[in-house]
């Protein structure tokens, strides 16, 4: 099958010539719609890479099956096919994988400073998700969650804890706006078990989802992102602690240990990066709908660097860090189409 694209064409038309093999016009029924089904499968498997893979198997399966699409070309009718055929196809790939996990998940803080600490590579982690250019507000007004509030970290590693059919209902009704009439259809279940499956993923969601809060202003958070990047590159223990709150979480998968107080982080920040990373090189992204810092380290600063760790920050109203999560590894940086080497 051809990339899609989004390229503009008669709808109808188009659905005639998918159905008599031209995959062109399949790319751009499907084109506009690619966005958000690569979020809902971020939101699904806790990955982008698992969330790429989905999507692409999805647009081959609803590619190789257009004729049993039945609905009008129509954007509505279409989007909730290609929402069943990834929703199934997400399903399948979660039974298969297992739920993603944070450190925060797995164990306490740590209570000391763990230096050499060894990739945990038995748990599949959670990874970070770009949202940079992903629509703002709800999805369709019969939603109860805005677009980028549900790529939220904290949201997304919630859901984790869901079993595949109760998060499927739950991200369909309450983030997408289906009707339990719909999801039952897409799903293959009554409407009742689908109010069921809801109703217990609401509740699993309030114990694990903490309450969200207000994100600064805009500038505000340009501001503490860049200040953060900033004392990192120049080794700053006093610039950086100034940007954390008292009860700060650090967290570093696929490093199981985690550290939580500013005392606890600040120890872990000058044994290690501050001290054992010669040098650091740092960009303001956006992931999960927070500010994050690219960061890459090398030898030296006129040195070539490598990439080294996506860096989510949580913050506060008044702009201080309240929880950092650094993603490591150089895997990250594609979703993000960030170079993994600089010169």
């Amino acid at each position: 099958m051809s990339e899609v694209s989004s390229g503009a064409a008669d709808p109808a038309a188009d659905l005639a010539l998918a159905r008599a093999g031209d995959d062109a016009a399949f790319a751009r029924l499907a084109g506009p719609l690619r966005r958000e089904l690569h979020a809902h499968c971020y939101r699904m498997l806790g990955s982008a890479h698992d969330a790429e893979d989905a999507l692409q198997e999805a647009l081959l399966r609803a590619w190789r099956g257009i004729d049993r699409f039945e609905g009008r070309a129509g954007h509505h009718s279409l989007r909730a096919w290609l929402y069943t055929v990834a929703t199934r196809t997400c399903l399948d790939a979660a039974e298969r994988r297992g739920r993603r996990a944070l450190p925060v998940d797995l164990g306490p803080a740590s209570e000391r400073v763990v230096l050499d600490s060894a990739p945990d590579t038995g748990t599949a982690w959670l990874g970070p998700y770009p949202t940079a250019g992903l629509a703002a507000g709800p999805a369709d007004p019969a939603a109860r969650y805005e677009q980028r509030e549900a790529v939220e970290l904290a949201f997304v590693a919630a859901l984790q804890h869901l079993p595949g059919n109760q998060r499927a209902a739950l991200l369909l009704f309450d983030v997408l706006g289906f009707s339990a009439a719909e999801i039952a259809a897409l799903m293959d279940t009554t409407a009742a078990s689908v109010q069921s499956a809801l109703a217990r993923a609401r509740r699993q969601l309030a114990r694990n989802a903490p309450a969200r809060g207000r994100m600064p202003d805009d500038a505000l958070v340009r501001e503490t992102a860049a200040a953060y990047g900033a004392a990192l590159e120049r080794g700053d223990a006093d610039a950086l602690v100034a940007l954390l709150t008292e009860d700060v979480t650090w967290s570093m998968p696929p490093l199981p240990h985690w550290y939580r107080g500013r005392s606890a982080v600040m120890a872990f920040a000058v044994a290690v990066p501050l001290t054992r990373c010669p040098s650091w090189r740092t960009t303001v992204v956006e992931a999960n709908s927070r500010p994050a810092v690219a960061c890459y380290v090398g030898p030296a600063a006129d040195a070539g660097h490598t990439a080294w760790s996506i860096t989510v920050l949580d913050l506060t109203t008044d702009g201080r860090i309240a929880a950092l999560t650094s993603f490591l590894g150089a895997e990250q940086f594609a979703a993000f189409g960030l170079p993994t080497e600089l010169p």
